[in-house]
């Protein structure tokens, strides 16, 4: 309960520093915000183009949200067992890419779901490995991962799976992808995330092993404690390659519905910004996976309002990005200030 005080404290504050921000270049808060929730597809817009509507944008929004879903509770898992993923977005790059290759061959979304989270496992299980067997800093790892990862899958994309028009990756076959981009519905179209169920059903699932298996326990544990937590008999090396697997796993999830749903193809050269995003996702959550729920909710609705709150109050985009890393900067204080007070208590 106290977690949840602290996030809804940094949020409320994130909000009022980011209002103050509007004020002083002129433009109305409250219209802006409002702006946010109708890009989002929470609020009626004043008018929608043909076939689309305010259920339009919010199947869009929920299409935006479900990578985020994943991508928060990778970091989370990570952050309960003391490691800091900072490689979340490497692990989707690579995850991605390898559901792109395997639905060439297979094109099947179940063939796309498991390659990615095979893919994802592998790099998270290799800086687990570096970890427990050479000691090497998980961030560091992760860093550098990023990067290798990055520039071997542009170098690829660009000499044999690059679309001359586009200039980025080949796009994904239809039959394999993760949303049905154009679905037509009661004269609409929609965008529908089909990971989104499977995100959420993760996310209980999460919940349920953390809180309510023996690993789950381990894994906390050794979050808390490394040295503790060996002295009671656990298999600290084993709990940190099993987090980390699990952290690499779950991350590529939020890759191959980010590139084999939201998007089609994949931007050679660079990596998603949603592994970084994630980790604000997760400190306002309490690294908790039904708070990264809605605390992916929240980050979602900024990010993907952005764009209407630009156009519509003629302001920089950027300003949202400002107002996530308000609430990143709070949550984090808030979450030092929370275990101030408990070791005061």
């Amino acid at each position: 309960m106290r977690k949840f005080t602290l996030s809804c404290l940094a949020i409320v504050i994130s909000l009022i520093f980011g209002a103050l921000i509007l004020w002083l270049m002129g433009k109305d808060p409250v219209a802006s915000y409002m702006n946010l929730l109708q890009g989002s597809g929470l609020m009626e817009k004043v008018k929608y183009s043909g076939r689309q509507s305010m259920f339009t944008d919010f199947m869009s929004f929920i299409d935006a949200m479900t990578p985020m879903i994943f991508a928060s509770l990778s970091v989370a898992l990570a952050l309960k067992g003391g490691f800091f993923n900072i490689g979340v977005s490497g692990q989707m790059l690579f995850a991605g890419f390898t559901a792109h290759i395997a639905a060439m061959f297979v094109p099947s979304r179940v063939v796309v779901v498991i390659a990615g989270l095979l893919a994802g496992a592998l790099v998270g299980a290799l800086i687990g490995w570096l970890k427990s067997r050479f000691n090497v800093n998980e961030v560091v790892s992760s860093i550098m991962l990023n990067s290798t990862l990055m520039y071997l899958i542009t170098f690829y994309i660009n000499t044999f799976y690059i679309n001359p028009v586009s200039r980025q990756s080949k796009s994904i076959v239809a039959d394999a992808r993760l949303t049905l981009s154009g679905f037509r519905w009661e004269g609409l179209k929609l965008d529908i995330a089909l990971a989104f169920p499977l995100a959420i059903v993760t996310a209980l699932l999460l919940q349920w092993f953390i809180e309510r298996t023996t690993y789950g326990y381990e894994i906390k544990a050794s979050g808390l404690s490394p040295n503790a937590a060996y002295y009671a008999g656990m298999n600290v090396n084993r709990t940190a390659m099993l987090t980390m697997t699990l952290s690499g796993g779950l991350a590529g999830l939020a890759g191959v519905s980010y590139f084999c749903g939201y998007l089609a193809s994949i931007q050679p050269g660079s990596v998603p910004s949603m592994g970084f995003d994630a980790i604000a996702v997760s400190l306002l959550g309490g690294n908790n996976p039904l708070g990264c729920v809605l605390a992916s909710f929240l980050i979602t609705v900024i990010s993907k309002g952005s764009v209407y709150m630009s156009s519509r109050q003629h302001i920089e985009p950027e300003i949202a990005s400002l107002i996530t890393a308000f609430i990143l900067t709070f949550a984090a204080c808030s979450a030092i200030l929370g275990r101030k007070k408990r070791r005061g208590a």
